[in-house]
C-alpha cells in the first residue's frame, strides 16, 4: 500500500508540474513578461495548494482507496486539454494550469492513508518514503521539454494522461485501506473548524511553508531563474532543476528517519540553518562552478530533510482521526509557500535586473523560521511528549 501510494503521488506530481519546464517556451513564444510568465508556473500550485484542504478532510471521511483513483482521474481532463487545446494563448494556459492544480492535491490523500497503515514509531520513514513522491516534478522536468521537441506539444501531456488513467484504474483494483479505518461521524464543516483549533495544525503549517513552499518555488522557478541569470540553455536548466528535485526528494525520507530517531525540532532546526545559508551566499550570484551549485544542492537536500521532518511532527501530534484533516491544512500552507516566491521572483527581477533580493528574503524568512522553531515548536513538543520519548521526537 505504501508502495501504491507513492506511485500515485508521483504520477500526480508530474502531472502538476508538467507546465514548469516549458515556462521559458511559453515566454518565447506568447512574449510574456517575467510576472506572467511567473504566474504561469504558479497558478497550479496554488490551486493544488488550496484544494489539499477539503481534499484531506474529504480522505478521513472516505478514506484513500476512493479518492487516490479519484483525484487522479480527475486530473486526466486538464492534462488532455493543455496538451491537445490549452496552450495557444496566456489565458487558456491559465485556464489549464487551474484545474491541472488538482493533482497537487493527492498529497493530502496519501500522508493520512500511508500514515494509518503504520506504528507512530515508524510513521516518519513511512511518510517520508510516501514523500519522496514529489519526484514526480523531476520526471516532468527531465523528459518534458525533450517530449516536446521530438513529438509535438502533445507529447508529454498525453503520456502524463495515460499514465493517470493506468494508475487511477489499478488504484480502485488493488488499494484497500487499513484495518479499522473508520469515517468520522462529524460533519467536514466541523471537523475543519476543530483542525484549525490545533497548535499543531499552525506551527507546521508555518515550517512547511518553508520547507516545501521552498521546494515548490525552486522546482517550478529555478529553469527560468537559470536561464535569465546565468544564460544557460532551456534543456541545461530543466536538468539542473531535476538534480535539485532528485536530492530533496531522496532527502525527504531520510528527514523522517532522522526524525523518528533524534527528533523532529532537531532536524527541523539544522535544516532551517542550512537554508539560511545557502539563500544567502546564492544571493551574491555567485558563479555556478562550484560554489552556486553547492549552495542549491545544499538547500536541496535541506528542503527535502525539513519537508519529512514537519510530517513527523504532525504524526507527533495531531490527533489520530484528524491526520488528514491537518495534513490537508499543512498541505495547503506548503504549496502557498512555494506560490509567492515565484511571482516575488519575477518581480524583483524585472524591478532590478537581478534576484539578489529576494535570495535575501528567503534567508530572512528560514531565520524567523528556525528561530520559531527553536522556541515555540520545541517547548510545544517538550509539553507534549514524555521525557523518555522527547529524543525520539516522540514516534519511536
Amino acid at each position: 500500500m505504501l508502495v501504491l501510494a507513492t506511485v500515485g503521488f508521483a504520477i500526480n506530481f508530474w502531472a502538476w508540474a508538467l507546465l514548469s519546464p516549458l515556462g521559458p517556451r511559453f515566454q518565447d513564444s506568447l512574449h510574456l513578461s517575467s510576472f506572467e510568465q511567473s504566474l504561469l508556473v504558479a497558478v497550479p500550485v496554488v490551486v493544488g495548494s488550496l484544494g489539499r484542504v477539503p481534499v484531506g478532510a474529504l480522505t478521513d471521511r472516505f478514506g484513500g482507496r476512493v479518492m487516490f483513483p479519484l483525484v487522479s482521474a480527475a486530473t486526466i481532463v486538464s492534462v488532455l486539454y493543455l496538451g491537445l487545446a490549452g496552450h495557444s494563448t496566456f489565458a487558456a494556459l491559465l485556464v489549464g494550469g487551474f484545474f491541472l492544480g488538482i493533482g497537487g492535491t493527492a498529497f493530502a490523500v496519501g500522508v493520512p492513508y500511508v500514515s494509518a497503515w503504520f506504528p507512530p514509531e515508524r510513521r516518519g520513514l513511512a511518510i517520508g518514503i510516501f514523500g519522496a513522491g514529489m519526484g514526480g516534478t523531476a520526471i516532468s522536468a527531465l523528459t518534458t521539454v525533450k517530449l516536446v521537441e521530438a513529438h509535438g506539444m502533445a507529447g508529454p501531456f498525453l503520456i502524463a494522461a495515460a499514465a493517470l488513467a493506468g494508475y487511477a484504474v489499478v488504484a480502485a483494483l488493488v488499494m484497500r485501506d487499513a484495518p479499522g479505518h473508520a469515517a468520522p461521524a462529524e460533519p467536514l464543516v466541523h471537523r475543519l473548524a476543530a483542525t484549525v483549533k490545533l497548535g499543531v495544525t499552525w506551527q507546521a503549517s508555518a515550517l512547511y511553508a518553508v520547507a516545501f513552499g521552498g521546494y515548490v518555488a525552486f522546482s517550478v522557478y529555478l529553469p527560468t531563474y537559470l536561464k535569465t541569470g546565468y544564460g544557460l540553455s532551456q534543456t541545461d536548466a530543466a536538468n539542473r532543476m531535476a538534480g535539485f528535485v532528485l536530492l530533496a526528494v531522496a532527502m525527504r525520507p531520510v528527514g523522517g528517519w532522522l526524525s523518528d530517531r533524534v527528533g523532529p525540532v532537531r532536524v527541523l532546526a539544522g535544516s532551517l540553518a542550512l537554508v539560511l545559508a545557502g539563500a544567502f551566499v546564492q544571493s551574491f550570484t555567485p558563479s555556478l562552478a562550484p560554489v552556486g551549485t553547492i549552495a542549491f544542492l545544499t538547500m536541496a537536500a535541506a528542503l527535502g530533510a525539513g519537508s519529512g521532518a514537519v510530517f513527523a511532527l504532525v504524526a507527533l501530534l495531531a490527533p489520530a482521526d484528524k491526520v488528514g484533516s491537518v495534513t490537508g491544512v499543512v498541505g495547503a500552507a506548503g504549496g502557498l509557500g512555494g506560490f509567492v516566491p515565484p511571482l516575488v521572483m519575477g518581480s524583483v527581477y524585472g524591478a532590478f535586473g537581478s534576484y539578489a533580493i529576494g535570495l535575501v528574503l528567503l534567508a530572512v524568512v528560514a531565520a524567523a523560521a528556525l528561530t520559531f522553531t527553536e522556541t515555540g515548536v520545541r517547548s510545544e513538543v517538550t509539553h507534549r511528549t514524555p521525557a523518555g520519548q522527547q529524543c525520539t521526537g516522540g514516534t519511536a
